[in-house]
């Protein structure tokens, strides 16, 4: 049986777009092993495929990309594998390394403009990464993407061509929604929800807080986690927002999506600061859709073009909190209004067809022999 080794740098629990990836293979033939890493708090995964999570002795920064990719670069050179799978560029180094000394193929999954987002931008470490995508990239041969944005920017720098897959779900039967009630949601409030593992700064979930202060009769569901957490809570603290303000931890995805189908409005409100953010077409977007509820977004290519084209949401220049504060009290003011774009979210859910992604994808692994 062809064998091959899917990596990352996360803890598996909820990368929806690699476990996507790993079926697939799967359905191609291949005994499939994906490799990240353990956390203290990382929940436990239960895969029809083997997984293998590293506990690692640092958590962040040089000293923790360092121990990884030399873990991953031994796990790599001792496994029997035809294919490798890199998603995003902090996996690359080992697996092309690996792929050139054992001559394996391989494949690159970037999940976002690595070198573009804001937590690298003025940093050292931001020409670290660039030098190791500029000398890796121009030697790609199988390279995939989530947007055409991002496709051409990288077509643009490396002259390689790359292929689009995007983030959309092929639909779960996630069984009869469960009351607010059961969820432990107040019945009688407007609900706004942001989700996500990647909630980090400038991405507008600090001044959806702020926009609270003056929704006395809303509540902000922030579902998730990232480097912004500690901020957001120090910022409900500070601002006595916690009767407004629930933040939940990660949860499994049907868990998530319950809150999610009983929220009246989902968040995606990326700030146009790096290119990283510009281009992003974030899992939550299709999730909303899926949940039957609009989005307010931000006016940012990929997000705002699909929303405005399946007339599901409304679209914000900036997520300042008195914008947010304002298209929120618009549409609790203008029920005719919010029905139309509610129908529209369910709409988009219909014709954007997570299946359609997934047999492209099932396409380009298949054309590698």
């Amino acid at each position: 049986m062809r064998r091959a080794l899917v990596a990352v740098t996360n803890d598996l629990a909820t990368d929806n777009r690699v476990d996507r990836t790993c079926r697939v293979l799967q359905d191609l033939g291949y005994e499939v092993l994906l490799v990240g890493r353990k956390l203290p708090e990382s929940p436990p995964v239960e895969r029809p495929y083997a997984t293998r999570r590293m506990r690692l002795l640092f958590r962040r920064g040089p000293l923790f990309y360092t121990e990884y990719s030399a873990r991953l670069f031994l796990v790599l050179l001792c496994s029997p594998v035809q294919l490798i799978v890199a998603n995003d560029l902090d996996t690359l180094l080992p697996c092309q390394l690996v792929a050139r000394l054992r001559r394996r193929r391989l494949v690159y999954d970037s999940h976002e403009f690595f070198t573009e987002v804001p937590e690298l931008q003025g940093r050292f470490a931001r020409r670290v990464w660039l030098a190791i995508e500029r000398w890796i990239f121009p030697r790609l041969k199988h390279v995939v993407t989530v947007n055409n944005s991002i496709a051409a920017a990288y077509r643009e720098r490396y002259g390689v061509e790359v292929q689009v897959v995007r983030n959309i779900p092929v639909p779960r039967e996630l069984g009869p929604r469960p009351s607010r009630r059961e969820l432990g949601l107040p019945e009688d409030r407007f609900i706004l929800v942001l989700q996500g593992s990647g909630l980090n700064v400038q991405r507008g979930a600090e001044e959806a807080v702020q926009a609270m202060r003056e929704l006395p009769d809303c509540l902000l569901l922030l579902i998730g986690g990232g480097d912004a957490w500690p901020v957001l809570e120090q910022l409900v603290q500070q601002l006595d927002l916690g009767d407004r303000v629930r933040m939940l931890e990660r949860m499994p995805y049907a868990r998530m999506m319950d809150h999610t189908r009983n929220a009246d409005l989902g968040l995606s409100l990326d700030k146009d600061t790096n290119l990283n953010y510009r281009f992003s077409l974030p899992n939550k977007l299709f999730d909303y859709f899926h949940a039957g509820i609009p989005v307010l977004c931000t006016d940012l290519p990929e997000v705002a073009g699909l929303v405005r084209a399946h007339g599901a949401g409304e679209v914000l220049p900036a997520p300042t909190p008195q914008a947010i504060v304002h298209a929120v009290q618009h549409l609790r003011s203008d029920s005719a209004h919010y029905a139309r774009l509610r129908e529209g979210a369910i709409f988009a859910a219909r014709s954007l067809d997570g299946g359609r992604e997934r047999e492209k994808l099932k396409a380009i692994l298949h054309a590698l022999g």
